[in-house]
């Protein structure tokens, strides 16, 4: 466990597309415009808790949901396997369809806005949950949503882990309330940059994308790359109001 402290933690119970519902406990740490930051695959390691605290040191508050994993540390392989079982929420290989924790996550995000008293609030997505935070633009309690290096579904090509509906939903919030923003490696396999050209296509001048030079993946924790964090940081400021 790790001995990072946050200023609260709650349990937060909400129900899953398809049926059923889930609790994960939620983390929040911070003071400012709200932002909700989605854990990628490896964990909520100490990468993951530096770029939290970069936030909060920012001036924003960090909701940081614990889906899946040992807090605290970062265990990918061990990840992957808990993720199979856990096949009700997430469906990494879904082509054209969001995994059914998707419904969860607006819940949440509805609920940090209500629970902050927000216009609204930001949210990141990473590797795995990159394609998550486009999607929650759809909700009206979003503000601003940063993709970094989106990944799903897993070796699909250039197809779209969400359905028509869930585009078009998304396309509404950015025309109203401004473009996501898309970050990657540009030789990242992980995140193709087919995948982001089809990203680039579907959503038009409702996303922003960026690139940096380098192979690596993980651009605002395992591999930090100061000028997307920098970028990231100045869109919550723009979008929030920070």
């Amino acid at each position: 466990m790790s001995s990072w402290n946050s200023d609260a933690c709650f349990p937060f119970i909400a129900p899953l597309s398809g049926g059923g519902e889930s609790r994960h406990d939620v983390h929040v740490k911070g003071s400012g415009p709200p932002i909700l930051v989605l854990q990628e695959l490896p964990g909520i390691g100490p990468e993951t808790l530096a770029l939290a605290d970069r936030l909060v040191a920012a001036g924003f508050t960090v909701y940081l949901p614990h889906l899946f994993g040992t807090f605290g540390k970062t265990t990918p392989l061990r990840n992957m396997a808990r993720l199979f079982c856990v096949r009700r929420e997430f469906n990494m290989f879904l082509k054209g369809r969001q995994s059914p924790v998707a419904t969860w996550m607006r819940a949440l995000a509805r609920h940090i806005r209500e629970r902050e008293n927000a216009a609204g609030i930001g949210v990141i997505g990473m590797c795995l949950t990159g394609s998550f935070a486009l999607t929650l633009m759809a909700d009206d309690a979003v503000l601003g949503a940063v993709a970094s290096q989106p990944a799903l579904p897993l070796f699909g090509g250039d197809a779209l882990h969400m359905d028509a509906e869930d585009i078009a939903a998304a396309r509404a919030g950015m025309s109203a309330r401004g473009p996501a923003l898309a970050l990657r490696y540009r030789g990242d396999k992980m995140a193709p940059a087919r995948l982001m050209r089809n990203l680039e296509t579907t959503f038009g001048d409702g996303l922003d994308t960026v690139e940096y030079p380098g192979n690596q993946h993980s651009l605002l924790t395992l591999h930090f790359h100061q000028p997307a964090y920098t970028r990231v940081e100045a869109y919550f400021r723009e979008r929030l109001g920070a």
